[in-house]
């Protein structure tokens, strides 16, 4: 049990180099055999095709994003505001260490949009759909969420964000945000000199603005009502 635990181990860790160094379309399942110094046919026993072996290594994904939720949840003595803030220095390093996860997190949530969608689901390739690790994302994908929330509510408790907001929505506009955040980095960070923008000053700047969203510190200004004549 351990050896095949190990193996499975070895595929996945394979199917992520190779999919940081060629991309995912360009690397055959006979690649990933071969880097992982098994045969072929084992590779196939393991996972029944490239879209099974890609839906394994996004469940992956899924768990170690969790316990990056988890982690921040379980932290002593911080506000909620705090849980969120450190979420997201969280997400963005996560995203920055292991690329491949991250980006297979995203394109589940993409393929997620076409699932529900009865005119697009026919669009999702059937080796996809097939994939046993395919129908547990659907089950789990929303593990991560749900303790982000629980972030959310614990700052309405605490009084470190403001009363008025809801948990899920507050919650996915701040994820929302944050996705953004980190795809728009490659931007800031090619055009800098033209934007007057540097990602060393981005974040901090970002989280600021979050926090005064959730603080409730931003306040529309009034406009005046400038009273004209007819004549």
């Amino acid at each position: 049990m351990a050896g095949e635990k190990n193996k499975e181990k070895l595929i996945l860790d394979s199917a992520v180099s190779l999919f940081t160094s060629k991309g995912y379309l360009a690397t055959r399942m006979e690649d990933v055999a071969k880097t992982a110094g098994i045969s072929k046919g084992l590779t196939y026993f393991y996972y029944k095709n490239k879209e099974d072996l890609f839906m394994a290594l996004t469940k992956k994904a899924f768990d170690q994003f969790k316990d990056e939720f988890r982690d921040v949840y379980r932290s002593k003595g911080k506000s909620g505001l705090e849980m969120i803030t450190e979420l997201v220095v969280k997400i963005v390093a996560f995203a920055k260490a292991n690329q491949v996860y991250y980006d297979s997190i995203l394109n589940f949530l993409d393929l997620l949009k076409k699932y529900n969608n009865p005119e697009t689901h026919q669009l999702i390739d059937p080796k996809t759909l097939e994939s046993a690790h395919f129908q547990k994302l659907l089950e789990i994908h929303h593990e991560p969420a749900k303790i982000g929330i629980m972030m959310i509510s614990q700052g309405l408790k605490d009084g470190s964000i403001r009363a008025e907001l809801q948990p899920e929505i507050t919650f996915y506009t701040v994820w929302s945000m944050i996705i953004g955040y980190e795809k728009m980095l490659g931007p800031i960070e090619y055009e800098g000199k033209e934007l007057k923008i540097y990602a060393e000053n981005w974040e901090p700047g970002f989280i600021r603005l979050m926090q005064e969203m959730l603080k409730g510190t931003i306040q529309a200004s009034k406009k005046t009502t400038v009273q004209g004549s007819l004549f």
